[in-house]
């Protein structure tokens, strides 16, 4: 496999929730009742497997190998578009997780802004996604030899590897704080 099949393998992955997202937001248009359980599943998937699993392995790894290389224009600025693009989502969803939260605390008019970011990101990650997989990632590809490639890949297995143990050493340290604020 080329590093490029697993990140479109995570791509599947990231569709799928997105268009439970927007069927959440289907529903909650119907019911004027948000799932605060259904939206801190959506909020901790985005933040763990699209954006630091995901965008990590693209940011961190492929897209820091690139910026070292001599690429043309038209790579380079898509390269900084999909950058900007993940820093968006993060913007988005860290409001999602903020609506939820007045939501849970009693502010039903936050279904309105849960049900538009929801739709924001059932809408932006497809677009993101076809960039990446017919534009971005096939073209940029030819700045690695073989050798290169299979190193990627390596690279990214290894960080998936570490990720679970960062995630649930973020989960305990949450927890041990809280715990010992009361």
């Amino acid at each position: 496999m080329k590093p490029r099949g697993l990140l479109m393998i995570e791509h599947r992955t990231i569709e799928k929730m997105l268009a439970l997202a927007e069927k959440e937001a289907r529903r909650i248009e119907e019911t004027n009742e948000a799932d605060p359980v259904f939206i801190e599943v959506v909020v901790d998937f985005i933040r763990t497997y699209a954006d630091r699993t995901h965008h990590g392995k693209e940011e961190e790894i492929l897209f820091e190998r690139l910026a070292a290389m001599k690429l043309d224009d038209e790579d380079r600025r898509q390269m900084e578009d999909l950058v900007d693009e993940h820093r968006r989502s993060r913007e988005k969803v860290r409001e999602l997780g903020g609506a939820a939260e007045r939501y849970l605390d009693g502010d039903s008019t936050e279904t309105r802004h849960i049900i538009s970011l929801l739709r924001w990101l059932a809408d932006f990650y497809p677009k993101h996604i076809v960039k990446e997989d017919k534009t971005f990632f096939p073209r940029t590809e030819r700045y690695f030899d073989e050798v290169a490639l299979e190193q990627l890949l390596r690279d990214f297995y290894e960080f998936d590897r570490a990720m679970i143990h960062e995630k649930y050493n973020a989960v305990v340290e949450s927890l041990e704080k809280r715990f010992s604020e009361g």
